[in-house]
């Protein structure tokens, strides 16, 4: 009886000795715990890092779309200009962005406007005057075989521009029609209007009646160059104009020529000339009328009738900054039409 009493005594004491580990053992467990705490505990109150959107005064990629609060109101933190800055297409703002101060786009065959920005505002034009000089002789019916010799009258007065076409040189007035609108020669082009019937004043009258009766109500020509920054029109009136242009086979073959080489009858010379808008030797165009223009008052000026993703446009682009300014914008356009589904639709 006594043994089995001391073998129960026995077994109770090895039992409370594994359930209750030693007091060292306890200490050892009692610290993890606690350490395990105060880290939740640290992670609890550390405050969650927040992305940082400008970095040594550069935004990140993050930060080109994205907008912040300054005095209540949205700026934009970006490096680059926005769309909305340049104008926008007709009922879709900020899908194109040109550089140019007043451009159109229409589809050539039904009208439809494509894209628009300050489109009916008047402003100088430049050398896109020749394109109504070139109209106004081809409808006098003026022989273009017939020779003409360049006089001291043609030569610029008002900006004293230069010219290679000499006092004393003699060429056909077909050929000074294809210089005045392929390399914009300014002498080529009063020559023109000089030697029609009735002479200088007569001439500039009939391109103001032409321009009336074609509906270009905002344009107003004082001289058959465009040195003179009173020759105005706009956008709108230059689809016009380009549209009655295209009509005629002599300015859409000479504003296209990629150059033309003449003898000079002058000290025997030979003479080159280039087209002033280099789009025409790219061959990722098809243009099928084209004039630049230039004056301080004016900026860069393009016009042109071309075929883009198989449908017929005019592009009018008036007072560009910069010199090949225009030029961006006329790829811009291409290839906004190329690739937007908004522009497509629009364009028919």
């Amino acid at each position: 009886m006594q043994s089995r009493l001391s073998a129960l005594i026995a077994g109770i004491v090895v039992m409370c000795l594994v359930s209750f580990p030693a007091p060292a053992e306890a200490a050892k467990v009692n610290k993890k715990q606690a350490s395990s705490k105060t880290i939740r505990s640290k992670a609890a109150k550390k405050p969650v890092k927040k992305l940082r959107y400008v970095r040594k005064g550069k935004p990140s990629k993050l930060a080109l779309n994205k907008p912040r609060l300054r005095g209540g109101k949205i700026t934009r933190v970006s490096t680059r200009a926005s769309t909305l800055d340049f104008g926008a297409p007709i009922g879709n703002p900020g899908e194109l962005a040109l550089y140019s101060s007043s451009a159109v786009v229409v589809n050539a065959v039904s009208g439809e406007r494509i894209y628009g920005k300050n489109s009916n505002s008047p402003a100088p034009i430049a050398s896109i005057t020749k394109l109504m000089t070139a109209i106004v002789a081809l409808d006098m019916h003026l022989p273009l075989h017939e020779y003409i010799t360049i006089t001291e009258e043609d030569v610029d007065t008002l900006k004293n521009t230069s010219s290679r076409l000499m006092v004393g040189t003699t060429l056909s007035r077909g050929e000074l029609m294809h210089l005045a609108l392929m390399s914009s020669e300014n002498r080529a082009a009063h020559a023109l209007a000089r030697t029609a019937p009735g002479g200088t004043e007569a001439f500039i009258a009939r391109m103001n009646r032409t321009a009336q009766s074609l509906g270009m109500y905002r344009t107003t020509f004082a001289d058959p160059t465009g040195l003179t920054s009173a020759n105005v029109s706009s956008a709108e009136d230059l689809i016009r104009l380009v549209q009655a242009a295209h009509h005629y086979p002599e300015i859409r073959a000479y504003s296209t020529s990629e150059g033309y080489n003449f003898v000079s009858n002058v000290n025997n010379r030979l003479y080159e000339f280039r087209n002033t808008n280099p789009l025409v030797r790219s061959q990722s165009w098809q243009i099928g009328l084209s004039k630049t223009g230039y004056i301080s008052e004016a900026g860069k000026c393009l016009v042109m009738q071309a075929t883009i993703n198989d449908t017929p446009v005019i592009i009018v682009l008036l007072d560009s900054d910069g010199k090949l300014t225009r030029i961006g914008d006329a790829n811009r356009i291409k290839k906004w039409l190329e690739t937007s589904p908004v522009a497509m639709l629009r364009a028919g």
